[in-house]
């Protein structure tokens, strides 16, 4: 009878062994399920973040390609622009010559002057008309005010002192004027 009891303890512990095994067999497959799960996740949250990243590189770039595009063209419009500036001296001092000049010796002159301005023209270059205007900051620059002789005159433009250019809509001599108030 011992015999028995001791096959059947034997049968038992032989059970209880083949049902730890199949639990740790189920729990490494459910431990393997996880460790994948999560290994996708990552996976997945790692991909999302490179494919992002792209895209916000990817889109920083367009930006960059487009703002070069930009300056390269302006550059093209107003590179000259200091050239410009000297040359609109040069007008300038013939502006003032021209009044004091003989008239036999004015036509040679006035030739020149003449070719000066379609130069400027040719480049873009025009002249900001300031007299009887409505004072602007934004294309004038005051150098002095007087009191207005008529509430019409209140705010314009009554004297230009130096006459103001723009090259290609940008203004790059503003001409200095003299404001009612």
């Amino acid at each position: 009878m011992k015999d028995t009891n001791r096959n059947e303890e034997l049968e038992s512990l032989e059970n209880d062994l083949n049902i730890e095994d199949v639990t740790n067999e189920q729990i490494n497959d459910i431990d393997q399920e996880k460790e994948s799960a999560n290994l996708a996740e990552d996976f997945e949250k790692k991909f999302e973040d490179l494919n992002d990243s792209y895209l916000r590189l990817h889109a920083e770039f367009d930006n960059y390609r487009r703002r070069t595009m930009k300056e390269k063209a302006d550059l093209l419009k107003t590179g000259n622009e200091k050239a410009i500036l000297g040359v609109l001296t040069i007008v300038d001092d013939f502006e003032r010559a021209l009044p004091n000049i003989p008239d036999d010796a004015r036509e040679g002159v006035e030739l020149i002057y003449s070719k000066f301005l379609n130069f400027l023209a040719q480049n873009g270059v025009k002249e900001i008309d300031a007299l009887g205007e409505t004072f602007d900051t934004e294309k004038h620059e005051a150098i002095t005010t007087v009191p207005a002789q008529s509430e019409d005159q209140k705010d314009k433009v009554i004297d230009c002192i130096q006459k103001g250019y723009t090259l290609n809509e940008k203004v790059i001599r503003f001409p200095k004027v003299i404001v009612a108030k």
